[in-house]
């Protein structure tokens, strides 16, 4: 029933995931939203990130061919967020999020063979970009370097390119700090915190979301590679940049020094992706809606634990 209301592509899915990340923002931030209007402006601003999220991701979906003409991917990216509410209160993570989909908008798009170099710059100047926000998107570069193996050009000018964009941002920060602080790099700009200290999940909810959350992860991933080679073989290098960029989003969660659900908040995109293109495929309506209740019970049984 649920996988059927999202079946197809409509304003009204739209608003269903809208109003519920609305809801959620509400929820998790009424206590202080009205309390001081700093704090109620950067907490509007989260919002606003967190919705144009949606629709960016829906955007590269539709544009990329990367599922079919559905909301599933909208749905299962606005359950993640029912599942792990933390990642709406980090500012600086929604905006290094909102980048690297930038990048890899823009390394998709490059099935194409259409303005490849432009695209390259950009990729690496959007990661650069979220690394200034959140160190560990640093990461993300290696999608970079799984791009320019599909190159089918092979140009060696294309290898230099991303590295240009990187650069790019380096020299506007520097040109910033001189300017405003009289210095060329603040300690600040590349804080390089990292933790493997889990304790933060030793209790029945984390340990059931997380659980739930990987158990799915692993069963969908699995069935994405198995069904790679009946891809259309254009497409098939935009699939393979999805999977790994899920990989890296994982990589980042294991490493954040952040243990609190918000660490996890790279890997809604990508997953979001897999799942839709999981759901399509398959034909037991009752097996798919498991996975979508699943999503919307886990957070909900956790209150109550």
């Amino acid at each position: 029933m649920i996988t059927s209301i999202f079946s197809k592509s409509r304003p009204i899915n739209f608003i269903i995931v809208v109003g519920f990340i609305i809801l959620l923002f509400m929820l998790s931030t009424y206590r202080y939203l009205f309390n001081d209007w700093q704090v109620g402006f950067k907490a509007v601003l989260k919002l606003l990130v967190t919705l144009f999220l949606v629709f960016l991701l829906d955007f590269i979906i539709s544009k990329n061919n990367l599922a079919k003409n559905n909301s599933y991917s909208i749905m299962t990216f606005g359950l993640m967020f029912g599942m792990f509410p933390e990642a709406l209160n980090y500012l600086d993570l929604l905006c290094a999020n909102l980048f690297v989909l930038f990048a890899l908008r823009r390394l998709i798009s490059l099935q194409s063979n259409l303005h490849v170099k432009k695209k390259l710059f950009d990729a690496g100047f959007w990661i650069m970009l979220a690394t200034l926000f959140y160190f560990w998107s640093i990461l993300f570069f290696a999608l970079v370097i799984v791009a320019l193996i599909y190159d089918t050009q092979n140009d060696i000018k294309n290898t230099i390119i991303p590295f240009i964009g990187v650069l790019t941002v380096i020299v506007l920060l520097v040109i910033y700090n001189i300017y405003f602080f009289d210095t060329y790099f603040k300690p600040s700009n590349f804080e390089r915190y990292a933790s493997l200290d889990y304790t933060s999940y030793n209790n029945k909810e984390s340990i059931l979301k997380i659980t739930i959350l990987f158990t799915a992860y692993l069963w969908i991933l699995i069935y994405f590679f198995r069904t790679l080679p009946d891809k259309n073989k254009i497409l098939r290098p935009s699939y393979f940049l999805v999977a790994w960029s899920s990989i890296i989003a994982l990589l980042i969660a294991i490493i954040s020094p952040l243990k609190n659900g918000s660490e996890f908040l790279f890997l809604f995109a990508p997953f979001s992706i897999i799942m839709a293109n999981y759901i399509e495929v398959v034909s037991e309506k009752w097996f798919k809606e498991i996975f979508v209740v699943l999503l919307i019970v886990t957070p909900i049984i956790s209150l109550l634990l």
